[in-house]
């Protein structure tokens, strides 16, 4: 009996633990509903003497990795100069006959100066000289025109009976060679190259007509370089300065330098090419009048007035030689024809060239003939002649305005831009303001 009451206290004492976690657990759940319906409590307002927190974001520009800004920075100056030279070549192929009347007479101008100017220290009125100068020039360049043409007026017969000569002992070589050509296969084909012309009368009659424009043309080109010349040779000066007035301030000392440079360089090259050009036409004109090709006073002005475009001028002409050797004396005096022109091609390219033009001139081959191939596709023979003196008178304009800058950050190393990725850009007004007058050089004209 005494083991009853012990038992029912234990049973009591854990029915009351478990109402005591009943109670409990039903306090928790009260309070957690209570929380999830109460409103959430106002945000607590800071101090008075305390400012907000903002948070700054990163400049865009900044976010842009370093590589890709730079390349974005020189595309768009690309794009602009590009542009820029598209319309520059628009405007230049508006007016090409004006640009190039202009181009030709710096070229004759520079050949005819010296004259001028040796004149002018003989006591010779300025006018005076210039005109005597201009219209002995123009007299000379007419002269040989006439002449060249007169040649080829009074020797084309003789020349179409060789060449038709050389056509029949073409064709009887043929006939007689082991290609096994039949007279029937040349009839044939001169059947075919005769209902091509035939079928081709008006484009060459349209073609006359086109040649009527182009004599007017070259006839306009001939008097607006006439007067560009005289203009140049008398007031040549005086023209120089009022273009350098156009320059913008800061540009113009470097430009005024330069002028003078590039003006001795196009001179060199003019009168050293003539000298080269006469050169190879005499020699070469003696070697095929000594063969007894016909019309070789002809072909050596050809050869002459070829020498004026560098490389191709000379390939042309002498190739041009050399076919008329073949067709009217045979094979043979071709063959030797061919050794002649070689061997003065040889003789200008390593000897005369680099005597005559010498150092001041001097381009690599590469720019030359990339120089002529873009000037022949831009202006035809007119560009390839004017490439060249372009290209030499561009690398002697950039040498100069080179050296100009390196000397002028050498003497006022402040003006040079401050190292680092937080130095403000230099003030070109300013730099410009400080930098030094540079000696000018004597003017040429």
């Amino acid at each position: 009996m005494s083991r009853v009451p012990r038992w029912l206290g234990r049973v009591g004492a854990g029915l009351s633990e478990m109402g005591e976690r009943l109670d409990e657990r039903r306090a928790e759940v009260e309070r957690e509903e209570a929380e999830d319906s109460a409103e959430p409590p106002a945000p607590t307002p800071p101090p008075a003497d305390q400012a907000p927190v903002v948070v700054q974001r990163p400049d865009p520009a900044q976010a842009v990795p370093w590589g890709v800004r730079v390349a974005a920075e020189a595309g768009w100056r690309l794009l602009v100069l590009a542009g820029t030279v598209w319309v520059l070549m628009r405007v230049i192929s508006a007016v090409q006959l004006v640009v190039f009347a202009f181009v030709v007479a710096l070229l004759i101008t520079a050949l005819l100066q010296p004259t001028v100017a040796r004149l002018k220290r003989y006591g010779v009125p300025r006018g005076l000289a210039t005109a005597l100068t201009a219209i002995f020039g123009f007299v000379v360049l007419g002269l040989l025109g006439w002449f060249v043409t007169w040649q080829v007026m009074e020797n084309i017969d003789d020349l179409s009976d060789q060449i038709q000569n050389g056509i029949d002992d073409l064709r009887d070589w043929l006939l007689k060679s082991p290609f096994h050509v039949t007279e029937k296969q040349i009839n044939q084909i001169s059947k075919n190259l005769a209902d091509a012309v035939g079928a081709n009368t008006d484009q060459i009659t349209s073609a006359g007509l086109e040649g009527v424009q182009v004599v007017v043309e070259a006839l306009t080109g001939i008097l607006l370089t006439f007067f560009s010349t005289l203009f140049l040779l008398y007031d040549g000066r005086r023209i120089w300065e009022w273009t350098l007035k156009l320059v913008p301030a800061a540009a113009r000392p470097g430009v005024a330098g330069a002028g003078p440079r590039a003006w001795r360089t196009l001179t060199a090259y003019v009168r050293g090419t003539v000298i080269v050009a006469l050169i190879d036409a005499i020699f070469i004109g003696l070697g095929i009048y000594f063969l007894g090709v016909p019309m070789a006073v002809p072909l050596a002005v050809f050869i002459f007035l070829f020498a004026f475009i560098p490389l191709v001028g000379a390939v042309v002409s002498g190739a041009l030689a050399v076919v008329v050797a073949l067709v009217t004396q045979g094979v043979f005096t071709a063959v030797m024809a061919l050794a002649v022109v070689l061997a003065v091609q040889q003789i200008e390219g390593h000897i005369l060239q680099p005597f005559i033009l010498g150092r001041a001139v001097r381009v690599h081959p590469l720019a030359v003939v990339l120089s002529v191939a873009a000037g022949g596709m831009v202006a035809g023979i007119g560009g390839a002649v004017v490439a060249v003196p372009l290209v030499a008178v561009t690398n002697t304009v950039v040498g100069y305005l080179r050296s100009y800058s390196q000397g002028v950050e050498a003497a006022h190393p402040a003006a040079a831009p401050a190292q680092g990725p937080g130095a403000p850009p230099p003030d070109p007004v300013e730099d410009a303001a400080t930098r030094p007058e540079p000696p000018q050089p004597p003017a040429s004209h």
